[in-house]
């Protein structure tokens, strides 16, 4: 059995009790070990000393005595009533509440640390880790890629080799972005893209452009791990609004909006994640509709644009970008070290932008612009996307077979590179014991704002084809059920 890097990293699969250390101190050398390798993230909730005792083999006992070296080590901290929680190592404060501020208004607890998760992202192993973010590499192009550069090194002028570059960034991927938005109905002269390095910079870019610290932001409930932590290491106040099949509850924002008055709502339109839900022609009108009535900016991010059908609705197609900005990158497609992004908007918000990306980052990489263009013009990407959206409907068929076996149930239709899965059981519980057997899932609370607890799990379609995590998955849920 192939044990992997990721299993490697979490020590031997069960305590020894001919080892020279009390089964006390092994169990708490090896929650430590884990938090100190970023696999277990600040705010993570421990097993109960129930549940870990039963799922070790030791009494209650040694498990307390575990913990409570934990928490003298100052890496958990004891909830009354709630458990045992790795301790946040930094402060994050958002902002600090007034004597007017009303319990509704008083800032959202940080959702998870950014830089763990990112570490986490560096690390990952995609055989052990269903709940990956991206393309394992044996579905990259990686010839595409190479003759790709090869081409441009031969093809490529001094001023590319030798220059910082265009502000906006390369003109030759601009025009060729100009060209691919119209496929998705988005009518946007090269003037008005400024490419960036990668989709997450566009958004940082977005924040620091048109927010202040304090601000009220509409959020997707679930959505993106990172970009919650994001915001909120930014300083901005999160305002969740559930997501559904259709689309955001229009219910909800409303009443957000006439209580606090954000000033912007993030959101993934189509192939969501974690639910790959894509929002409906209807909804996407009467958000417009409600964006406009509260002078509210919209980002898109369409970070799986390429993985999505170019009819999908798009926020930015029937707005034409006048209180939107759409922001898409090529990583996820072609190569999470291809860090080409870019933000297409009105004039006068590019030239916004430009200015901060220019103090921030000076340029992007004229050379790594260069490449993608070369992709684009040439329709390279075009048919490295086509192959890939016809693996992942072989890899979606395969899943959901074997999550329906293992008795899960998709609580959204599957679509896109994630699953949103019921398993049935809190699924923060369920990643420990799965973490013993070295498999990486990644738990709905990930993708909570508020890091609520449930049944609900994401899944990569490319990475959760393995029968054995299905078969080890189900062996986990009825464990904790008993």
């Amino acid at each position: 059995m192939d044990t992997s890097t990721a299993a490697a990293r979490t020590g031997p699969s069960v305590l020894s009790r001919n080892a020279s250390q009390p089964l006390a101190q092994q169990l708490a050398q090896r929650f430590a070990a884990r938090i100190q390798q970023r696999l277990l993230l600040p705010g993570a909730r421990l097993p109960s000393v129930r549940d870990c005792a039963r799922h070790h083999g030791v009494s209650p006992y040694t498990v307390v005595a575990a913990y409570d070296q934990l928490l003298a080590q100052g890496l958990l901290e004891a909830r009354k009533k709630r458990g045992f929680f790795v301790r946040e190592t930094r402060p994050q404060s958002i902002r600090t509440p007034t004597a007017h501020d009303t319990p509704a208004q008083a800032p959202l607890p940080p959702p998870v640390d950014a830089g763990a998760l990112i570490r986490g992202m560096f690390q990952a192993d995609a055989r052990r880790s269903p709940g990956l973010g991206t393309l394992p590499a044996e579905w990259l192009d990686l010839g595409l890629l190479q003759s790709t550069l090869r081409r441009l090194a031969a093809q490529a002028d001094d001023a590319l080799l030798s220059g910082y570059g265009e502000p906006l960034g390369d003109e030759r991927l601009r025009r060729a972005l100009s060209r691919r938005l119209l496929d998705i109905a988005i009518h946007a002269e090269s003037d008005q893209i400024m490419t960036t390095v990668g989709a997450t910079h566009g958004l940082d870019l977005t924040t620091r452009a048109f927010l202040k610290p304090g601000d009220a932001v509409l959020v997707d409930e679930p959505g993106w791990a990172i970009e919650y932590a994001r915001l909120s290491q930014a300083g901005m106040r999160l305002l969740p609004v559930p997501r559904g099949a259709q689309g955001p509850d229009l219910a909800v924002m409303r009443r957000l909006i006439a209580e606090h008055q954000p000033r912007m709502y993030v959101t993934v339109s189509v192939l969501h994640n974690p639910t790959g839900a894509t929002l409906s022609l209807a909804h996407a009108h009467q958000v417009l509709q409600i964006a406009h009535e509260a002078d509210l900016l919209i980002v898109e991010d369409d970070t799986y644009a390429l993985f999505a059908p170019n009819h999908a609705p798009r926020l930015a197609a029937l707005d034409q970008l006048r209180r939107t900005l759409y922001i898409s990158g090529f990583s996820k497609m072609l190569s999470p070290a291809w860090r080409v992004g870019f933000i297409a908007a009105s004039p006068e918000r590019i030239a916004q932008l430009t200015e901060l990306k220019l103090l921030a980052s000076l340029t992007t990489s004229p050379l790594m612009d260069r490449a993608v263009a070369l992709c684009l013009d040439q329709g390279l990407l075009r048919r490295h996307a086509e192959r890939v959206a016809a693996k992942l409907e072989a890899a979606r068929q395969r899943c959901v077979r074997l999550a329906e076996e293992a008795g899960c149930r998709f609580a959204a239709a599957p679509a896109g590179l994630f699953g949103w899965v019921d398993v049935g059981v809190d699924t923060e519980r369920l990643a420990q014991p799965m973490l013993d057997q070295g498999w990486l899932i990644a738990p709905g609370i990930l993708f909570s704002p508020t890091r609520q607890p449930g049944t609900l799990m994401r899944i990569n379609f490319a990475t959760s084809q393995d029968a054995r995590f299905w078969r080890a998955l189900e062996k986990a849920r009825d464990a904790l059920r008993r």
